[in-house]
């Protein structure tokens, strides 16, 4: 019993800690407005809707209550019992912090001087027009209540699906929908599997047509990213080599291209295609160059060098030294895009197809290098390195490699977003950038291709969505690497390697101690 209690608790922890986090940015606002248009619901707040809120904790009340009851033994008592404590523990904590903010809004303290998105209006939302008191019952009352309904509801689920086995035989024999066959047969067939790219090339092209200009912008920021986490997909997921400095090689990237093709301050003006070439292979040098002394660090050590690298290229691209060759702290303006047939890309949508074809180019390039045995040397060095270099395998060429490789990635990034936005400076190269990169490959799942771009999509697409997210990016990448870290570490689209490895740490410990006890 106190096991249960324990499991479920902890669920409801969990869940509480995410609901007050989604408070204070003010998402709750957001899905209140949305849940309520959705159904016409009237409401009696200035801001949000009362009812929609109530709908939106409901849901997320059965949430607990089946994620509770999966942590009991599957009966009727324990599914009720576990449900109700998970559903208790996240009333407690999300009740108790309504209460207080309803009672800091009654006492006429400023909160947005503190956390923006706590105005007035959307503290009388959170109370539901009622006072402070009132407010926080019944919040919790919501939690409690649905939690417990969920937890039912997952047991008569259950019930059921006991009841209609041999549906479940007959679908898993003669049903060929199923994801997992699926994705065995698109792996199988290489016809298929041509047929699958064709058709995601074809919907990449056709979106941007139905996309307006800011929403193509915002679309290719995150295209950019994903070519920037393939990069660092490849150094990380793969290779194993935590670095921190991998602005650097966005940076010089951008530099690159933008000092070959501004008028100003060398005035080369090449044009695009040469200058994006020589970015690659400048931010590829530069990557072997910084490996030659640093790679023989392993771990934390290689992090700070690395850090320290991109720091060092932030100072010198804004310092009063180099100005007359970089352009300073003001940046380089009035670069120069590509062209082809004389055509030149003047729209959103015209550089949101070159950033399509140049992750597709760095999808089938990263692929290509992950199934060959260059891909097998670096998942062995990231694995274990002194076993690895004990087996014949050229550790520093190999870590060379992947820096070079990740390095190129990022220079295609920083060239493709200095020619669209036509301006780069020492603000668009900060450690946040690398720090963004690093977060969407966690979240998105280590050396997984597709975690890649869920990944950029989740941290750099759904601030564009939701824009109260914009205001506490740092809060928000904290939040989403606790819970990922918690509910799964492996990432939202892991590789199957790491899926097997982390299912096989999870299912060595009673395996151990059943040995030890027999």
């Amino acid at each position: 019993m106190d096991a249960v209690w324990k499991d479920s608790s902890r669920e409801g922890l969990i869940f509480g800690v995410v609901i007050i986090f989604f408070i204070l940015i003010g998402l709750t606002v957001t899905l209140s407005d949305i849940v309520g248009n959705t159904l016409d619901l009237n409401s009696d707040s200035m801001i949000g809707n009362t009812r929609g809120l109530m709908v939106t904790y409901s849901i997320l009340g059965l949430w607990i209550g089946i994620r509770g009851a999966n942590t009991a033994e599957r009966t009727w008592s324990t599914s009720l019992l576990s449900s109700t404590a998970a559903g208790l523990t996240t009333a407690v904590l999300v009740g108790v912090s309504v209460f207080v903010v309803g009672i800091l809004d009654a006492a006429d303290v400023e909160m947005r001087n503190y956390l923006v998105q706590l105005s007035r209006p959307s503290v009388q939302l959170l109370i539901f027009t009622k006072d402070p008191v009132s407010g926080s019952f019944l919040t919790a009352g919501i939690f409690i209540i649905s939690s417990a309904l969920g937890g039912l509801l997952s047991m008569a689920t259950e019930s059921q699906r006991n009841s209609q086995q041999w549906q479940a035989v007959f679908l898993d024999r003669f049903s060929n929908l199923s994801l997992k066959r699926v994705k065995e047969t698109f792996h199988s067939s290489p016809r298929l599997r041509w047929v699958g790219y064709g058709l995601f090339l074809a919907i990449s092209l056709l979106i941007p047509q139905f996309l307006s200009k800011y929403w193509n912008y915002a679309m290719g920021t995150v295209g950019i990213y994903v070519l920037m986490g393939l990069g660092l997909n490849i150094v990380v997921g793969l290779a194993g080599l935590l670095g921190l400095g991998y602005v650097a090689f966005f940076a010089i990237g951008a530099y690159t291209v933008g000092l070959l093709t501004a008028p100003a301050p060398i005035s080369l003006q090449i044009g695009f295609w040469p200058a994006l070439i020589a970015s690659v292979v400048l931010a590829a040098l530069t990557g072997i160059l910084l490996g030659l002394p640093v790679l023989r660090m392993r771990g934390d050590y290689l992090a700070i060098v690395t850090l320290g690298f991109g720091e060092i290229i932030r100072v010198l691209i804004r310092s009063d030294l180099m100005s007359p060759y970089l352009g300073g702290p003001q940046g380089i303006r009035d670069i120069a895009g590509p062209t082809i047939f004389g055509v030149s890309f003047s729209s959103e949508k015209a550089y949101l197809y070159l950033i399509v074809i140049g992750i597709l180019l760095a999808i089938f390039f990263t692929n290509h290098l992950q199934n060959s045995r260059v891909g097998r040397a670096w998942m062995a060095i990231r694995e274990d390195e002194t076993v690895a270099q004990a087996m014949g395998i050229n550790t520093l060429y190999y870590k060379l490699l992947a820096f070079a490789t990740g390095a190129a990635f990022a220079g295609v990034g920083g060239a493709l977003f200095a020619a669209r936005n036509q301006y780069t400076g020492p603000a668009d190269h900060t450690l946040m950038v690398s720090i963004n990169v690093l977060c969407l490959l966690i979240v998105g799942g280590m050396g997984s291709i597709p975690g890649v771009i869920v990944g950029a999509f989740v941290l750099k697409g759904f601030p564009e969505i939701l824009r109260e997210l914009e205001l506490y990016r740092l809060l928000t990448f904290g939040g989403l690497l606790v819970v990922m870290m918690v509910l799964r570490p492996e990432g939202l689209w892991p590789a199957p390697r790491r899926r097997l490895e982390l299912s096989a740490e999870d299912s060595s410990t009673p395996v151990l101690e059943d040995e030890a006890s027999g």
